[in-house]
């Protein structure tokens, strides 16, 4: 690593039938690692771990819906791990209320010299989190490549969601790379700019047809592909 590099790598596993990215963030300095969304397959988890060598010790939840979490006790059990989630999460869970690494928005977890914040984006469930480290972020179900999370399942709200859109195209860069927790889109990552540019749910400056839109209109094809910003709210 020279001084111009940053401190970690993210490797990015797909697994399981729904497209899922489990995410290992990797910092160099201490060979820790945190996985994103530990779900499907925990033994190519850790085989990735093995191969890089690193010691798994934190997970980090974007949201605790099944094809997110199914991997943790696997995990946990395989590891000295700290599990992480927002405390409106585990409140909606009903689970883990008791552990010390709840977090509120805004929170930073170190991973060694790694910076990991803790971002609260409601809208596809009451805790959804993202993950941000510098000029990435790690999206989970909120933000997809030129898509956005379902608002019909249960703890889903549509009008959470429509002002958390606004808040992530608002407050990241646009260079910031975008890290979804499906591979529903044409690539599996995407720029902010990008998502400004193309994405239909980021084109609605009214709460109320961004509701319409996202509960009743959208036809929700795969892959999802840019829309130019038609939408003039």
């Amino acid at each position: 690593m020279n001084e111009h590099s940053t401190p970690y790598t993210i490797h990015a596993l797909e697994l399981g039938r729904m497209g899922n990215f489990i995410y290992v963030i990797h910092d160099h300095a201490s060979d820790r690692a945190a996985v994103v969304d530990p779900a499907w397959d925990v033994p190519a988890i850790l085989d990735l771990t093995t191969r890089h060598d690193l010691r798994v010790t934190d997970i980090l939840l974007t949201h605790s819906h099944f094809d997110h979490i199914n991997g943790v006790e696997a995990l946990l059990n395989a590891s000295d791990a700290q599990l992480h989630l927002l405390k409106t999460e585990a409140a909606f869970w009903d689970r883990y209320l008791d552990l010390p690494t709840l977090h509120e928005s805004g929170d930073r977890i170190r991973l060694g010299k790694t910076e990991i914040e803790v971002l609260h984006t409601p809208g596809h469930t009451p805790g959804s989190a993202c993950y941000r480290l510098e000029q990435q972020v790690m999206t989970g179900d909120t933000l997809f490549v030129f898509g956005c999370g379902r608002c019909d399942l249960r703890g889903g709200d549509p009008e959470q969601m429509y002002h958390t859109l606004r808040r992530l195209g608002e407050r990241l860069p646009e260079g910031t790379l975008i890290r979804p927790g499906h591979n529903y889109g044409i690539t599996p990552t995407s720029t902010m700019a990008e998502q400004l540019a193309g994405n239909p749910f980021l084109h609605f400056g009214n709460c109320a047809d961004f509701v319409d839109y996202r509960m009743h209109l959208h036809d929700r094809e795969e892959p999802y592909r840019p829309e130019p910003r038609p939408h003039t709210h």
